[in-house]
């Protein structure tokens, strides 16, 4: 593919960080306790959306959120997560990037 897209170099770079920043704290977790925490954040990202977004108000006793922190808390664990699977983001990102490409041609 001629257009194929480019994801930039630095997913890499962040990968390489987050390994050295998580090892200096001690240790990756194991990939199914790091999915559940996957699924944790993506439930309060949820949650930020909705009262947001949606039609649930936000309650006096719930606390203030941001979609950008929840993001980033997501961000984070799919970071380690791929990490501890030695997975590269970015060649993960432009496969995937192709598939969709794929998908709408069709």
């Amino acid at each position: 593919m001629a257009d194929d897209p480019k994801v930039p170099s630095e997913i890499p770079a962040i990968q390489e960080y987050v390994d050295a920043w998580i090892k200096r704290r001690g240790d990756y977790w194991s990939p199914l306790s790091q999915y559940a925490r996957l699924a944790e954040e993506v439930g309060e990202l949820g949650r930020e959306l909705n009262f947001q977004f949606g039609d649930k108000p936000r309650a006096a006793k719930d606390a203030a959120g941001s979609i950008a922190d929840e993001l980033g808390d997501v961000l984070f664990i799919v970071i380690l997560l791929a990490n501890y699977l030695g997975i590269d983001l970015a060649s993960a990102l432009t496969a995937t990037l192709k598939k969709y490409e794929g998908r709408a041609q069709s």
